[in-house]
């Protein structure tokens, strides 16, 4: 009686349950392989010239205190 108990629900989990979860958890490793989206991709490229901007934007600022305050990097 007890081995039926058990042998029941496993057969239902190999025949369903199993194949389906394998199957979405592949799809979804499948999904995480492909990169970035097109969307996601030009959102990374706006970040770059951002950054580019804010380094060259310091690169500036640095230059006008090295000209104005030259001990401005020693001060604490």
């Amino acid at each position: 009686m007890s081995m039926g108990f058990i042998v029941g629900p496993l057969i239902v989990f190999m025949i369903f349950v199993a194949p389906l979860w394998l199957i979405l958890h592949y799809r979804s490793k499948k999904h995480a392989g492909e990169g970035l989206s097109g969307d996601d991709h030009q959102k990374l490229q706006e970040l770059v010239a951002r950054a580019e901007q804010m380094k060259d934007r310091i690169v500036t600022l640095e230059q006008i205190l090295d000209a104005e305050a030259p001990q401005w990097r020693h001060k604490q």
